[in-house]
């Protein structure tokens, strides 16, 4: 995620929006109501739902069980998003049903990078005060 998505400001009806789709999706995907061929939808986590301010396109972070094939997880849920979409259409009531794009979720590998750089800080201030 760059600097400029993170730092932009959300309206509550986005943000409540968003969160409406993602519990809905997550509820999709643990049971396997979009019926996607070559995936197992269950290990598909749903980790944020961004709105544009118009409501009418959804930007959807995800994740495979694991991380793996995550590019591939990504590429088959925007091949087949038309059957998410239709599963999604069955569970809301809103006046227009957004578009879907699915995202990969790199912030759990960003928190591993940064947690082993502070690993990484502690162990060398251990160090320094041993010799000193």
């Amino acid at each position: 995620m760059n600097d400029q998505t993170s730092q932009r400001i959300y309206s509550q009806r986005q943000l409540r929006v968003g969160e409406l789709v993602k519990q809905n999706l997550g509820q999709i995907f643990i049971r396997d109501e979009a019926k996607i061929p070559s995936i197992n939808s269950k290990l598909i986590t749903v980790t944020e739902v961004r709105m544009t301010p118009d409501l009418k396109t959804a930007r959807i972070y995800v994740i495979p069980l694991g991380g793996i094939d995550l590019k591939e997880t990504v590429r088959t849920l925007t091949d087949y998003a038309h059957l998410v979409r239709k599963a999604l259409s069955k569970r809301l009531d809103i006046k227009f049903l957004p578009k879907l794009k699915f995202v990969e979720d790199n912030s759990f590998e960003y928190a591993e990078k940064i947690e082993n750089i502070i690993k990484k800080i502690k162990v060398n201030d251990k160090e320094k005060k041993r010799y000193n």
